[in-house]
């Protein structure tokens, strides 16, 4: 699925211009969904916590019983030497990513030394500042650990995404705000989510549910050394309508103001904006 403009594909150990082919017909991942992914960014000559994304591209591949083929601090190398082949004010979305060849004696389950590495770098640009999200309502849950590998970022947990954004969509809005297996708000269909309310930031505690951010924890750690209260705790749909201000946080655009839940409307808020400041300030500071 290419989103980007400029692709840079490698594979077997190389790197190559364009949207590779990679995958067999007959590969495990092809029919049986054994694949895990993570999501980087490129962008003003900086790539924020990349470390902490390659090593959760490891741990997402042991969730699904895969081997990893290389270590977070080898595929962060090949990852820098790709982006070499862009220009430097590029934006590039940054996708390293494992699947499974063969099945082992089951057929179901991947046979763990079979696991396959290739990396997608997408030229995509940044949000600007001014994006905005609504959210509304969805049938469509996360599911819990005992149902789903949702211990990892693996592709086979899309497809329920997907629903609650076509969901999300047919209603007129751009994303769906979304409930755990137990009816408490979990996250969105692509983000975690954040809430304010008199001067306080919430947003819902990890319980094994969904993936809690590595930028959603960068924002956490921004905001707590900058004086302002986080609480990460048990939230419903009527703490997010009383509200004073909600934004989202993913790996693609970083920081984004949400401007409407169902019916509540609401600013791009002071809380919204100081912690993309933050958080550009923090990435510039980095090495």
């Amino acid at each position: 699925m290419a989103a980007g403009s400029t692709i840079r594909t490698y594979s077997d150990g190389k790197w190559q211009d364009g949207d590779l082919a990679v995958m067999r017909a007959a590969d495990h991942a092809m029919w049986l969904g054994s694949s895990v992914f993570d999501g980087a960014r490129f962008f003003d000559g900086m790539t924020p916590d990349l470390d902490l994304h390659c090593a959760r591209t490891n741990a997402s591949a042991r969730a699904l019983m895969m081997t990893p083929t290389l270590s977070a601090e080898q595929m962060a190398e090949v990852v820098r030497e790709g982006l070499e082949g862009f220009a430097p004010g590029a934006a590039v979305y940054i996708r390293p990513m494992y699947w499974a060849a063969d099945g082992d004696e089951t057929l179901i389950a991947p046979r763990a030394d079979s696991t396959r590495f290739a990396v997608s770098l997408e030229e995509i640009p940044m949000a600007p500042d001014t994006a905005t999200a609504t959210l509304t309502r969805t049938r469509f849950r996360r599911p819990v650990l005992e149902t789903a590998v949702v211990n990892a970022k693996a592709g086979c947990l899309y497809p329920n995404n997907a629903r609650m954004l076509r969901e999300a969509r047919s209603k007129g809005f751009s994303n769906a705000l979304v409930l755990d297996a137990m009816g408490n708000v979990a996250e969105t269909a692509t983000t975690n989510v954040f809430m304010v309310r008199d001067g306080e930031v919430f947003t819902p505690i990890p319980n094994g549910t969904f993936l809690a951010g590595i930028t959603r924890a960068r924002h956490i750690s921004n905001m707590r050394a900058d004086g302002i209260p986080v609480q990460e705790c048990v939230l419903g749909y009527q703490d997010f309508e009383e509200a004073d201000e909600i934004f989202l946080s993913g790996n693609m655009s970083k920081v984004t103001p949400v401007t409407a839940f169902d019916n509540c409307r609401y600013q791009a808020g002071p809380v919204a904006k100081r912690v993309r400041e933050m958080y550009w300030d923090w990435a510039s500071s980095q090495p």
